[in-house]
């Protein structure tokens, strides 16, 4: 009886994980187009193929959904795993210089904006008129800002950046070059290639960082 409890139970969260990734997927879509303030959630569950109840059941409220899709997306997974505990900053950590560090955080930064870009403009067009848009999103750049602080301050630990350089000002250089706004106009706009994108970061924030 242990064992087909277990099964059972592995069953169920199986079904509850396919569940919240495709409410994840319909928003993602929808978000974009026609938009986050046009969708509403009954929308989002019949793009799901599910109840609005369950939607309700698993994520809440509207703006709890665009939370946690605007977080999955970030992360590329829905695994419980914080940022600063993912494999690709412990490799950037391992690293010697500034330049291989951005190296390494440009091949991540390149892929998170490929997965994002779409949904992470939708939202900041909604949060010029949505209020529960508009707090998202500048959680998102509170986040952001974290995150580059906290990289500003592992180059800044090589003893590479030029003398005039703070914590802050290397975080403000870094905070404006990982913008998705770039990736947009660059890759999707422009038509360069990824490895073009990539080798214009490290060499933009490069130039702006080391002497």
């Amino acid at each position: 009886m242990a064992v087909k409890r277990r099964y059972e139970s592995a069953h169920r969260q199986e079904q509850a994980r396919q569940t919240r990734q495709a409410i994840l997927e319909a928003a993602s879509a929808l978000f974009v187009e026609p938009g986050y303030a046009a969708t509403p959630l009954t929308a989002v569950a019949a793009g799901a193929g599910v109840a609005i109840q369950t939607v309700y059941k698993v994520f809440g409220s509207k703006q709890a959904l665009l939370s946690a899709l605007v977080d999955v997306t970030v992360a590329g997974d829905d695994e419980p795993v914080a940022l600063p505990d993912r494999r690709f900053v412990d490799e950037i950590r391992a690293l010697p210089g500034v330049r291989s560090k951005l190296e390494r955080y440009a091949r991540h930064l390149a892929g998170v904006h490929d997965r994002q870009a779409q949904v992470m403009l939708a939202l900041a067009a909604a949060a010029t008129a949505d209020p529960e848009a508009a707090a998202i999103w500048h959680k998102n750049l509170d986040d952001r800002r974290h995150g580059m602080t906290m990289f500003a301050a592992e180059l800044l630990a090589t003893g590479e950046l030029r003398p005039d350089h703070t914590v802050d000002t290397a975080a403000d250089v870094l905070w404006l070059a990982m913008d998705v706004r770039n990736y947009d106009w660059l890759v999707r706009q422009r038509g360069w290639p990824a490895e073009r994108f990539h080798r214009w970061y490290v060499d933009t924030v490069s130039a702006a960082l080391l002497p």
